[in-house]
C-alpha cells in the first residue's frame, strides 16, 4: 500500500467544470451525464438507479480467499443548494422557496438561471427594498428571510401575464450562479463546494488508483448520490454487501471547529451521533502513517451521507472524510492542497481492506472474536471501583439526595 501521486491539474480542471453544471437537487440528469462521461474515460464500470445516483465500482484485484471480503463505499453528492418558484406575483417579480437548507443571506444578491420546461431565463435575486435611494436605511433594517427576498428576471415583464408567456411557472428551478475564482496561492472561493470540490477529490482518487493499477483488497463502490442537500442522499443505494461507508463532503471552519483549510479534516461525530470508532481511528493511523495532515472535529449541526445510510437501516461502519471550508453553504473557500490531501487518504483507504477481519461475515453468533474499542490495560483502567453494600446501606439515611433547587 502506497501514497499515489494525485494529478492536481486534473483535479482543478474537474472541479470547474463540475460547478459550471448548475445541479440544484432536484435538477442534476445533467451532472450525472459529467460524471458517468468521467468513468466511462477512466474504464470504470457504474451503473445508475432510476433516479440517476451512480454506483461505480473499483473491483477487487487481491486473489480470492476462503471467505470473500465485504465491499466498501465512498459516497459524495452531486446536487447543490438552490431554489424553486413559488409564486409569480402581480408587478412581474418571483418568490422563492429554497431547495436544501441555506440562509437567504447567501441568496441576496446571486445572479441566476432560470429552467422553464422549454428554456431558461437570467435574472437576479434581490431584497424587496433593494434600492438605496429609494428606501434610505429601511434597506438595512429588513428581516432576513426567504419572504423578504424576490427573483427579477431580465426580461420586459411587470405582470403575471407576461411571466406565464415567457413559460414560467411555479415550481420551476432556480441555480445560482458559482462564480468560482482559482488564486495563484492554491485558494478557490465559490459557491458549490459543497460537494463539487468532494466529488472533484474523488475522481481524483479513482484516476489515481487506476493509472498506478493499484491492488485492490476489497471491492469499492464509489457512489455519487443526488438528493444529499434534502436529507436522502444515500439511504437507497448501499448494497447488503458493503460494511462500511465514508463520506466525503465539506468540513465548516468557524471559531471552535477543528476543521481547518489544511489537511484532511475527520470529525468523530455529527447530528446524528458518532461515527464508528474502528473506521475512524483507522483513518486518523493512515494520515499518520503517511504523513498526511489532519484535524479532528465534531459537528453539532451537520447531515451527511454517512449518516444517512445508517438512518436508512445499514448495517454499516461510517465515517465522514472532510475539505475543510470557510462559509459552508455561502461563498465557500478551500484549497488545492486540502483536495490533494482527501485524495491521498482515499487512495490508501482504498487500497487497505476490512477495517476489521470479523466483518468479513454479515453476523457473528458469539462475541468470542467481536472487536474491543479499548484494550485490556485501559479496560481496567477505568474498571468502576467496587464498593461493598453494607458501606452503601450505612450511608444512605445519613446522607438524603439533595433536594431540587429552588424554580428560576
Amino acid at each position: 500500500m502506497e501514497k499515489l501521486r494525485i494529478d492536481a491539474d486534473h483535479l482543478k480542471t474537474t472541479l470547474l467544470e463540475l460547478l459550471a453544471i448548475p445541479s440544484p437537487t432536484g435538477l442534476t440528469d445533467a451532472i450525472v451525464h459529467y460524471v458517468g462521461s468521467r468513468l466511462d474515460a477512466l474504464g470504470v464500470p457504474y451503473e445508475l438507479t432510476r433516479r440517476g445516483t451512480i454506483r461505480a465500482v473499483l473491483k477487487r484485484t487481491m486473489p480470492e480467499r476462503r471467505r470473500a471480503n465485504p465491499a466498501c463505499a465512498i459516497v459524495s453528492h452531486l446536487d447543490t443548494l438552490g431554489a424553486m418558484v413559488r409564486e409569480i406575483k402581480p408587478n412581474g417579480r418571483l418568490s422563492l422557496i429554497p431547495v436544501g437548507t441555506w440562509s437567504s443571506r447567501w441568496a441576496e444578491g446571486g445572479r441566476v438561471t432560470l429552467f422553464t420546461e422549454t428554456g431558461k431565463v437570467r435574472g437576479s435575486v434581490l431584497p424587496l427594498l433593494a434600492s438605496g435611494h429609494v428606501y434610505n436605511e429601511a434597506i438595512d433594517s429588513q428581516p432576513v428571510s426567504w419572504d423578504q427576498l424576490e427573483l427579477r428576471i431580465d426580461e420586459v415583464v411587470d405582470s403575471i401575464e407576461a411571466v406565464r408567456a415567457l413559460g414560467i411557472q411555479v415550481g420551476d428551478f432556480v441555480a445560482f450562479d458559482a462564480h468560482p475564482e482559482w488564486l495563484d496561492n492554491g485558494f478557490i472561493v465559490s459557491r458549490h463546494l459543497d460537494d463539487k470540490a468532494g466529488v472533484a477529490a474523488v475522481l481524483a482518487a479513482v484516476k489515481a488508483v487506476v493509472d498506478a493499477g493499484a491492488r485492490v483488497p476489497m471491492d469499492c463502490h464509489v457512489v455519487f448520490t443526488l438528493t444529499e442537500e434534502v436529507g436522502s442522499g444515500a439511504r437507497a443505494v448501499i448494497q447488503s454487501d458493503v460494511s462500511e461507508v465514508i463520506g466525503v463532503d465539506i468540513g465548516p471552519v468557524a471559531a471552535g471547529q477543528g476543521a481547518r483549510e489544511e489537511g484532511v479534516t475527520i470529525p468523530l461525530m455529527d447530528s446524528a451521533g458518532p461515527h464508528d470508532y474502528h473506521l475512524t481511528r483507522r483513518l486518523l493511523r493512515l494520515c499518520a502513517e503517511h504523513g498526511i495532515p489532519c484535524n479532528r472535529d465534531v459537528f453539532r449541526f451537520y447531515h451527511s451521507d454517512a449518516s444517512a445510510a445508517v438512518s436508512a437501516g445499514h448495517d454499516v461502519r461510517t465515517a465522514l472524510l472532510c475539505f475543510g471550508a470557510d462559509a459552508s453553504h455561502g461563498y465557500e473557500r478551500t484549497r488545492l492542497p486540502v483536495l490533494v490531501h482527501l485524495a491521498e487518504l482515499l487512495t490508501l483507504y482504498i487500497q487497505s481492506g476490512p477495517t476489521l477481519a470479523e466483518d468479513r461475515q454479515e453476523r457473528l453468533d458469539s462475541v468470542e472474536h467481536f472487536s474491543h474499542q479499548l484494550d485490556a490495560g485501559q479496560l481496567q483502567q477505568v474498571e468502576t471501583p467496587k464498593q461493598d453494600v453494607s458501606e452503601l446501606v450505612q450511608l444512605g439515611p445519613s446522607h438524603p439526595p439533595p433536594s431540587d433547587p429552588p424554580a428560576q
